[in-house]
């Protein structure tokens, strides 16, 4: 495929074709994504319908294991190889034209003029255009008469009629003077022409070629972080074995400074992990037993042993790659106007260039008639190329969901990538988005003027025996303090309000008011004092009694993120309102929403209910982008303009959300809108660079300034033109791999 008409060629036969449902055709990818019946059409009928186009399909070669990511070294071969033959292709036309050239122009030398006779002149740029018209202009021309056998036109079928009409008439007044001279006529020819303009449409084809291998740079170095290799433990021994050899159940073990081979779960030891590969996260990851570990990822600092889980396509890396390149074979909404353009543009200009011809035949000076018809329809076809048009979108699409994926930020689609753009509120859930979803210990109060040296290790001892989150989060808190570890005995839950044990021969009671009143436990009125302080903080209160007495009070809470604040002023500061969603109370969701500078929230809301408070800020005028967990949040997420579901990746969110965040930082919110405004803002650039050409290009080649100014435009300068466009498309979408993410 050479242009945007190329690609439409191909959908709309695969989309007429039995079964299709739909069909996605990427001209800077060189991909096609059906979706299709398999009880109606299989690949072998796919693959006829593309050809029937007069189009070839190469068929990519399987990975040689499962365990293996499939890389196709066969197109990037075949792909090189074509980048090589078109820069010989370049490099003898380009060789030959600057001999044709000067040979042109001999009639500025009126000596060398006298001295070569004009027919033999002519009979020498004719020996000399000929490699450059069946070598490397060749392609064109096949192409052409592809185009025509199955009655379609494209960028080709413009170059071939156009450096096809230069060349036939240079002939004719090459091998036939007289007839030219009988007329009027002066014999010239336009070999420079056909030559130059295939140089310069060949040099901007390298070049254009070379940009596109840029464009998909994001999926090469995500295939390239697999591990090669995994040091698996065999009959009591470490080996290192080829990863293809790796199976689940596999146990792996990993050393300080080795990638982690593939996905499973840490069996012994701990570390910390670099997985900025994956999540962008820039901070290692601390692991230990029990945690998931997965392939690609750095091993910083010690040792462990994890069991394998996941293999090749099932692992995170595969994943996502999978939904990288799903992203850059969609097609984004705005791309419709260039499809609808290009699907006529090839009939329309050759109209044009024929309407060209035939007023410079009729009106033109009787004597140069003929040659400025010639030029100017040739002008015409060559600047008019549509080049730039089926390269503007995809090839800014397939940049900034590539520069996502570094950054954590798994664009979907380039539908989602066009929403994230025109977002106006961003709808959060507290728990686990704000906040980190998990509760923990900010205070600890003794009361009575116990030790709180002396009460803690006791207290977590009773909490170590129970599973409720509030008693992991005692646990934590005591870890984090140092506390010794004690053994708790008698151990009874009491379901819905606490627990209690016996440690080192005392009772110990630890839960929510009601378990101290049913144990007739008195509350002293200082206790009382420091609960009604916590409370008003809306955190949950915990009461400890020791013997019988009223001991200590924890006050528990689901702590905000530390990057939270910071990534919803950046969002405000965009002039994107930011609201929260929360099932707490209103008294707990303004203290949140205070902290975090959100003025605008809704408390006590069901899980039910949040699809319904998407549809009420929509029903507003809003654009909503709803942030979630991706779990009991996926109504909400699917409701939603646009849903971004935050931590995951591999569960329900992928399906649920347009965007996921491997980070649990919002900060990947305020990285995926920006990222969405800077793409969106390069593709109305490309696409005015690919309309600005043609639009001011076709007019000027086809002689409209001729009256007023006396200027017309040179088919080389025109070739010059075309070749430009589609640089500057690439080269603008490439400035996207520069992009670094917000702070």
């Amino acid at each position: 495929m050479t242009c945007a008409s190329c690609s439409n060629f191909v959908e709309k036969a695969l989309s007429r074709t039995p079964g299709v449902q739909r069909a996605t055709v990427n001209l800077a990818s060189e991909k096609a994504t059906i979706e299709y019946l398999p009880g109606q059409i299989d690949r072998a009928g796919l693959k006829a319908a593309v050809e029937q186009a007069g189009y070839g399909v190469h068929e990519p070669a399987a990975p040689a294991s499962p365990n293996v990511l499939a890389s196709d070294q066969e197109l990037d071969q075949r792909k090189a190889a074509a980048y090589q033959k078109l820069k010989r292709r370049f490099q003898v036309a380009v060789g030959l034209a600057v001999v044709i050239m000067p040979l042109s122009m001999l009639m500025l030398w009126p000596r060398m003029m006298n001295l070569i006779p004009t027919p033999v002149l002519n009979y020498v740029l004719l020996a000399l255009t000929l490699p450059v018209l069946l070598y490397s202009g060749r392609e064109f021309y096949v192409s052409a008469w592809n185009g025509l056998r199955h009655r379609t036109a494209s960028m080709d079928t413009l170059i071939a009629v156009g450096t096809g009409a230069a060349f036939l008439y240079s002939l004719a007044a090459t091998l036939i003077p007289h007839w030219f001279m009988q007329r009027g006529l002066m014999p010239e020819v336009y070999y420079d022409t056909t030559a130059t303009i295939i140089a310069l449409i060949l040099l901007g084809k390298v070049l254009e070629s070379r940009a596109k291998s840029k464009t998909s740079a994001a999926i090469k170095a995500l295939m390239g972080l697999q591990a090669k290799t995994a040091r698996v433990v065999r009959g009591g021994q470490e080996v290192d074995v080829p990863i293809e050899q790796v199976v689940p159940g596999d146990e792996v073990v990993v050393r300080p400074g080795e990638k982690v081979a593939t996905d499973g779960v840490l069996l012994s030891g701990h570390s910390a992990v670099d997985e900025s590969m994956l999540t962008g996260e820039s901070l290692p990851v601390e692991k230990q037993e029990g945690d998931n570990v997965f392939g690609a990822t750095l091993n910083k600092t010690g040792s462990f042993r994890f069991r394998v889980t996941k293999v090749g396509a099932e692992t995170m890396l595969a994943q996502i790659v999978k939904l990288v390149e799903e992203a850059q074979g969609s097609r984004a909404p705005i791309q419709q106007l260039a499809d609808k353009v290009s699907a006529v543009f090839v009939p329309v200009v050759v109209m044009v260039a024929i309407v060209t011809f035939v007023l410079w035949f009729d009106f033109a000076p009787e004597a140069t008639r003929l040659p400025l018809a010639l030029v100017n329809f040739v002008a015409v076809l060559i600047i008019a190329c549509p080049c730039a048009l089926g390269l503007a979108t995809p090839t800014a699409i397939m940049v900034g969901t590539g520069k996502g994926a570094e950054h954590g930020v798994l664009i979907r689609n380039a539908e989602a990538l066009e929403k994230a753009e025109k977002v106006t509120t961003v709808l959060l859930d507290k728990t686990g988005t704000i906040t980190r979803g998990e509760p923990s210990v900010t205070d600890f109060v003794p009361v009575n003027g116990d030790d709180a040296v002396r009460l803690l290790p006791l207290l977590a001892a009773v909490e170590r025996q129970s599973e409720h989150p509030l008693a992991e989060a005692v646990v934590r808190y005591a870890d984090a303090q140092g506390t010794p570890v004690l053994t708790a005995t008698a151990f009874q839950a009491f379901e819905g309000r606490g627990a209690g044990a016996t440690v080192n021969g005392q009772a110990l009671l630890l839960g929510n008011r009601r378990l101290l009143d049913e144990h007739r436990v008195p509350v002293t009125a200082a206790a009382e004092q420091a609960a009604a302080q916590l409370l008003g903080q809306a955190k949950t209160v915990l009461y400890a009694a020791l013997g019988g007495q009223m001991v200590a009070l924890f006050g528990v809470a689901d702590t905000v993120r530390e990057s939270s604040r910071a990534a919803i002023q950046a969002l405000q500061a965009e002039g994107i309102e930011v609201v929260m969603m929360t099932g707490d109370n209103p008294q707990t969701a303004a203290k949140v929403a205070e902290q975090v500078g959100i003025k605008r929230y809704f408390a006590e809301v069901l899980p039910a209910d949040k699809a319904g408070k998407v549809k009420e800020l929509q029903a507003e005028g809003r654009t909503v982008a709803m942030v979630g967990d991706g779990i009991n949040d996926a109504p909400a997420l699917a409701q939603a303009d646009i849903g971004l579901a935050m931590g995951g990746g591999t569960d329900v969110a992928m399906e649920a959300a347009g965007i996921t965040l491997m980070r649990s930082d919002l900060q990947g919110v305020v990285t995926a809108m920006d990222l969405s405004r800077q793409t969106m803002r390069t593709i109305r650039q490309n696409l005015f660079f690919a309309f600005i050409y043609n639009t001011l290009g076709i007019p000027i080649a086809a002689g409209l300034l001729y009256p007023f100014t006396g200027w017309l435009l040179s088919p080389m300068l025109a070739a010059a033109a075309m070749a430009l466009s589609s640089v500057s498309v690439l080269t603008n979408s490439l400035r996207l791999r520069g992009y670094q993410r917000a702070a």
